[in-house]
Order: structure tokens, then C-alpha cells, then sequence
């Protein structure tokens, strides 16, 4: 559980900690999915405590004009299935037409196609049609990159999809709790600014450090690689 601050040391005490929620859910055959990058260390701790695969949703926020930090919604691929969510509201106050919707869409599809060109190349993929899938992230701030996931493991026809966080704004849990089948969540407080206030160490994942993980969990698994 977190240390005496509140904070979690890292994200892989956070996953281990999740992982523990998990377990008590008591999941037929999961397949854990996690949200690039700062998302995967805590779902290979989560895959590894499941014996379950390890597998990516890839997802990217959309940015509001002039202020790429601003998301306006957000784009999710799970192995083909695309998925685009729009807050409107957020849309309209910052000005976003839809054509400019439609160009920030296609910048980061093209993201979406290269990091998947970076962590898929020669890897087999884990089909969640029929199957319970637990999706994992750091944490949730406004959530509109996990509701864009959520919707597009639907999609491919999960059977139940559980949103696995550390940690999470309260009103953003009432949000997710409406899509996703069962949200589970170590911490939720009132006064939240970002995720990252939540934890110790909080770096920047690269590219590198995510094939490192998919590969342990294609090692442990016996799934194909290269």
C-alpha cells in the first residue's frame, strides 16, 4: 500500500499492490492490457500476479489548439479496432473545429502506427474476444484516455472489461464506472492535480524500457516473439 507520505514508491510497488486487489476478483482467464507507456510496469506486475498475458492498448490524448497539453478527447487501438472519444464541451471552449479534429486524429494515428511498429514487431497478440480483460494505467486524471480504451476492447468483444488503476479523482471513477463492466482503484482522494503527485518516482517510460517488459511477459508466458 502506499508509504507514509500517501505516495506510491514507484510504479511497480503500485502494480503489485493492484495486483493484490485483483487477485480477490477471482478472473477467469485474463488477459491484462495496459495503457502506454507509464501503464505498463504496473500491468506486468499485475499480468505476472494473474499468470495472465500482457498485452497494449495503444492510446493517444488529442490535444486542444495551442495547447497540445489540453485534451479534447482521446484515440484508442486494440490490434485494429480504433476507437475516438470527444469531450464536446472541452471542443467547443477551446475552439476545435472539426476539421482540426479530424488533422490532430490523423497526427496521432500516425504515433499510434509507429509505436506499434516499436512494440509489436514479431509479437503475438492476445485476442480479448470471449475473454475477461483488465485494462491498467499509473492512474486516471480526466479518464478520457481509458474511456476511449475501455470502449475499444468492447469493440473487439471482451466479455468484462476491468479498469485496474492506483489512482484516481473520484469524479473521474463515477465516469468510468458507467463504461467499463468493474473499476478497481487503490486510492481515491478528493484533492487531486495530477497523477504523478501520487508517486515518488514518476519518470518518463521510453520506448526501450516498454519492449523490456512485453518481452519478460512473452518469456514467462511462452508467447511467440520475433
Amino acid at each position: 500500500m502506499p508509504l507514509e507520505d500517501g505516495r506510491f514508491r514507484d510504479r511497480t510497488q503500485a502494480g503489485r499492490d493492484l495486483a493484490g486487489r485483483l487477485a480477490s476478483l477471482e478472473l477467469d482467464r485474463p488477459v491484462v492490457y495496459a495503457l502506454p507507456c507509464g501503464g505498463v510496469p504496473v500491468a506486468a506486475e499485475c499480468a505476472k500476479a494473474l499468470d495472465a498475458p500482457l498485452d497494449l492498448v495503444l492510446v493517444r490524448k488529442l490535444g486542444a489548439p495551442g495547447q497540445p497539453e489540453l485534451g479534447i478527447g482521446a484515440l484508442a487501438d486494440a490490434g485494429g479496432e480504433e476507437v475516438a472519444v470527444i469531450n464536446r464541451r472541452v471542443a467547443d471552449l477551446t475552439g476545435a473545429s472539426e476539421a482540426y479534429i479530424e488533422l490532430v486524429q490523423q497526427s496521432e494515428r500516425e504515433e499510434l502506427a509507429r509505436r506499434g511498429r516499436v512494440y509489436f514487431q514479431g509479437r503475438a497478440r492476445t485476442d480479448p474476444a470471449g475473454r475477461e480483460a483488465v485494462l491498467v494505467d499509473d492512474g486516471l486524471a480526466t479518464g478520457s484516455t481509458a474511456l476511449a480504451a475501455v470502449r475499444a476492447l468492447k469493440a473487439r468483444g471482451a466479455a468484462r472489461v476491468v479498469l485496474a488503476v492506483p489512482v484516481a479523482p473520484p469524479d473521474t471513477l463515477d465516469k468510468l464506472e458507467a463504461e467499463a463492466d468493474s473499476v478497481v482503484c487503490l486510492l481515491a482522494p478528493p484533492s487531486f492535480s495530477s497523477v504523478g503527485q501520487w508517486y515518488r518516482d514518476f519518470h518518463q517510460l521510453e520506448d526501450g524500457e516498454v519492449v523490456r517488459l512485453l518481452d519478460e511477459a512473452a518469456r514467462r508466458t511462452g508467447a511467440a516473439n520475433g
